[in-house]
């Protein structure tokens, strides 16, 4: 009985879709996907940029300040020609690690809301080409001290923002319902994957050429994936050229339904008092301090706790990227297999792999706290902690889609500026811990964390929604 009530909500949600099985139109050469490729190249090398800071600094601090804990291991000497070093204490580098977070905090609400109204193809293509340029800038920042280094990453951080604020508008347009975990999950996937390379390959970059070679190389290949944006990417499909009638009746059909936001008119009010929306925001808040605080804070748990050198540091670093990626595409394929066969509700869908994302975590970080767990237990669960997060993906991350498609770009701005606040308060906090208790300071840092994930996963499973919400249907829209 549940499973036929459950196939009729799904048949009367996307009635025009279920008339085209994506199976007809389903090819790894369609535009859609070509689009999901192109977008996860660009999230590789926004993810490369915002990353690789967390390597480099291993070797561009690699001298002990007394009021904190060394980023080198014992033994290790690089050439100070190659890498000149900078004596910046644990506080100065955490301050730095979260300058890029400072900067993503502006853009998202703003860019959330233009994407909706102005041409995405621009505000991504310039946020890149002008990410890439402040990756070039900051070896010559770094030598003329701190400050300059904080400046680069948080205007940096105001063009990544505004990169991945203004793709949340692209599906709106491309996206079939029964397709958004996939394709979402693919494109953003490309964040992790840029952190796995540039974790693998950095290490070799610092030793043979160079910490500054890092920045100059992601930062021309910056430049490179700005070009092809312009070149390749299209608004809507009804304007690409080599796209299949077919292809193009199969989206415009199942999303028939969907009607874009009318004029520059929001329900503020109704979003402020809606909990779905609340629930979302939180998750991600407790979603983004604790990926960022382990994307930023390995190199430097690895080399304090394992006294690894800087290759080693990066294979190791790299080595949870690589399965979290490959995780994250088969978390999409699982969340659209669920919904397309009605094996579960939209609603629970969405909660399970929320759940998956927010509390395996708190396990496997706990789990590394054990007295005497050793280098290959540190590694695995390293690696769990990693794969894990990935569900979130499919989960509370793009839950904002199936409430309020409408405004799905601003919503996405608002609960990821949300987000954002728990990604720079989360390295700021470490570097303050590691500078004052050097004993236990992964302890309290760890347990942080699990606190907030558990605390948000509370409230998303109480009051998380998946069916559009009233104030978000068509004759709701009340002024801004």
């Amino acid at each position: 009985m549940w499973m036929e009530t459950n196939a009729a909500k799904q048949e009367e949600r996307y009635p025009m879709e279920n008339q085209h099985s994506p199976g007809k139109v389903l090819g790894l050469c369609s535009c859609r996907y070509g689009l999901t490729v192109l977008l996860h190249v660009i999230n590789l090398g926004v993810g490369a940029q915002r990353v690789c800071l967390s390597l480099t600094i291993v070797t561009m601090v690699n001298r002990t300040d007394t009021s904190g804990v060394s980023n080198i291991s014992a033994g290790q000497k690089l050439d100070d020609t190659k890498n000149p070093a900078y004596n910046w204490s644990p506080d100065i580098q955490g301050i730095i690690l979260s300058a890029i977070s400072y900067g993503a905090l502006i853009p998202h609400v703003p860019v959330g809301y233009l994407s909706g109204r102005f041409p995405v193809k621009k505000l991504i293509g310039s946020a890149v080409f002008l990410s890439s340029v402040f990756s070039l800038l900051t070896p010559g920042a770094a030598r003329l001290g701190p400050a300059l280094v904080i400046v680069c990453r948080v205007l940096q951080g105001i063009a990544q923002g505004t990169v991945m604020a203004a793709q949340n508008a692209i599906w709106v347009k491309w996206a079939p319902p029964l397709e958004r975990g996939r394709l979402t999950s693919v494109s953003y996937s490309g964040l992790i994957l840029g952190a796995f390379l540039v974790m693998l390959v950095s290490g070799f970059i610092c030793d043979l050429l160079g910490w500054p070679m890092v920045f100059y190389i992601l930062g021309a290949f910056g430049c490179v994936l700005s070009l092809l944006w312009f070149i390749l990417f299209y608004e809507d499909p009804k304007d690409h050229p080599w796209i299949s009638i077919r292809e193009k009746e199969y989206i415009n059909s199942s999303l028939a339904q969907q009607v874009s936001a009318c004029g520059r008119r929001l329900p503020i009010k109704a979003m402020l008092k809606s909990l779905p929306v609340w629930a979302i925001a939180l998750s991600v808040f407790a979603f983004v301090w604790s990926t960022s605080l382990f994307a930023v804070y390995t190199p430097t748990y690895l080399s304090t706790m394992l006294h690894v050198n800087v290759r080693e540091n990066g294979l190791l670093s790299g080595l949870p990227g690589l399965f979290a990626y490959i995780c994250g595409i088969v978390a999409g394929e699982m969340a659209d297999f669920f919904q397309s066969r009605k094996i579960f509700s939209l609603l629970t869908i969405r909660k399970l792999f929320t759940t998956l994302g927010l509390l395996l975590p708190v396990i496997f970080s706990l789990s590394l706290l054990a007295p005497g767990l050793g280098f290959h237990g540190t590694v695995t669960f390293l690696v769990l902690i990693y794969v894990s997060f990935r569900f979130f993906i499919v989960g509370g991350l793009i839950n904002a889609l199936d409430i309020a498609p409408r405004y799905y770009g601003f919503l996405r701005g608002v609960t990821m500026l949300i987000g954002l606040v728990g990604d720079m308060m989360s390295t700021t906090v470490a570097g303050q811990v590691l500078s004052q208790s050097a004993e236990f300071s992964w302890h309290v840092i760890f347990l942080l964390a699990a606190g907030i994930n558990v605390t948000s996963l509370i409230v998303y499973l109480v009051f998380a929604k998946a069916e559009v919400q009233d104030w978000a249907q068509p004759a709701q829209c009340t002024q801004l």
